[in-house]
């Protein structure tokens, strides 16, 4: 006897079937698999990663209704929010700690990616492609910390762009790019706004369709070691269903950071703090977010002047080169004498990881 609503279902389906043509996308789901390993928890981190991308742009989209990029509105746009418009004050909680949460959980994606040897062949545009989003993901940070426009994220945006300034040649014109002029003002607010709602989602939407389109054609890969433990065995490497399996798992994971983000917005909500004032004095042991402590903290640490050049400027050079060995990771490490490769990955890993952990803790206690 069929279930009732069951003929109800097949025509439905077939009628969306025949124009957009679902069963081959159903044929699609079915045939992907999800490798089943000791690590395999942490390919749920990307997920959660896009999951938290999507309440920011929620999120975003709601504070969008009010705002205004003006020296003379932003605050108080952001303070009717959050004291006027009804749970405005927890919407802006969760767009702030989500912003914290994705940039964290894309960390942790990009490290379990390094040690599970995620970026081998054919997979390096993939990794490409991701620390892309990572990259976009720290200029959404950096160009939404201004929008408030509260003391600590004027004097912390004022002082990033005399940080760009330092770079060797194109600084001073990077810098006054960033700005739009001289000195940060409204032409840099405007700017930071075009970035944060135009810009910078424009190219992430178009970067991430072509993350989730490699994931799709290359599947997740299983880490070397558990490869060669298979062959060695002579059967194939476990693995489960993305759907229906893998996919509420991924929905469990999605529910866990959602309740997370609601504990820490609910019982730790983002303050405004006070109006920036262009005229007044920097307050004091002002510092940019837990993202940018690490380098922040190193080039406190560098010396005015080495050799012919200064230590800031010394300092980003050597942030830039570490950043483009990092992104060319898939290139270096794999090849001859795998061993050996694994050993010095694996240890790269480790120092950055260490490396960021250390000098942010460092940033902010000191």
């Amino acid at each position: 006897m069929p279930l009732p609503g069951t003929a109800l279902y097949s025509r439905v389906w077939g009628w969306f079937d025949d124009r957009l043509g679902l069963d081959s996308v159903r044929q699609f789901i079915a045939h992907k698999r999800v490798p089943v390993h000791s690590g395999t928890v942490w390919y749920y981190f990307g997920g959660i990663t896009l999951f938290l991308f999507l309440i920011q742009v929620a999120t975003g989209i709601l504070l969008l209704l009010y705002y205004r990029p003006t020296v003379g509105e932003a605050y108080e746009s952001v303070q009717f929010v959050v004291t006027r418009v009804h749970f405005g004050w927890l919407v802006r909680s969760i767009h702030s700690w989500s912003a914290n949460l994705m940039i964290f959980t894309a960390f942790v994606h990009m490290f379990s990616v390094v040690f599970l040897r995620g970026f081998r062949r054919p997979r390096e545009v993939t990794w490409l492609s991701g620390i892309g989003l990572l990259a976009l993901a720290l200029g959404f940070g950096f160009s939404g910390y201004l929008l408030p426009w509260n003391t600590v994220s004027y004097f912390a945006t004022k002082v990033g762009t005399d940080l760009a300034s330092d770079l060797p040649v194109v600084g001073p014109a990077l810098a006054r790019f960033l700005r739009g002029g001289d000195e940060v003002g409204g032409a840099t607010l405007t700017r930071f706004f075009g970035f944060h709602v135009a810009v910078l989602p424009a190219a992430t939407t178009l970067l991430l369709i072509l993350h989730l389109a490699l994931v799709q054609k290359w599947g997740i890969s299983s880490p070397p070691w558990v490869e060669e433990k298979d062959r060695g065995s002579g059967r194939g490497a476990p693995d489960m269903p993305f759907f229906p399996n893998f996919f509420l798992r991924e929905l469990i994971a999605w529910y866990a950071a959602l309740g997370a983000l609601g504990c820490l917005a609910a019982l730790f909500p983002w303050e405004l703090g006070e109006k920036a004032d262009p005229f007044a004095s920097a307050p004091p042991g002002i510092r940019p977010e837990w993202y940018f402590l690490a380098p922040f903290y190193t080039l406190k640490l560098i010396p005015s002047r080495l050799w012919i050049l200064e230590g800031e400027q010394l300092g980003l050079i050597g942030f830039g080169v570490l950043a483009l060995g990092w992104a060319l990771l898939p290139f270096w490490a794999t090849g001859r004498g795998g061993e050996e490769r694994r050993r010095l990955v694996t240890g790269a890993g480790v120092l950055l990881a260490g490396y960021l952990i250390t000098f942010s803790l460092l940033g902010y206690w000191r």
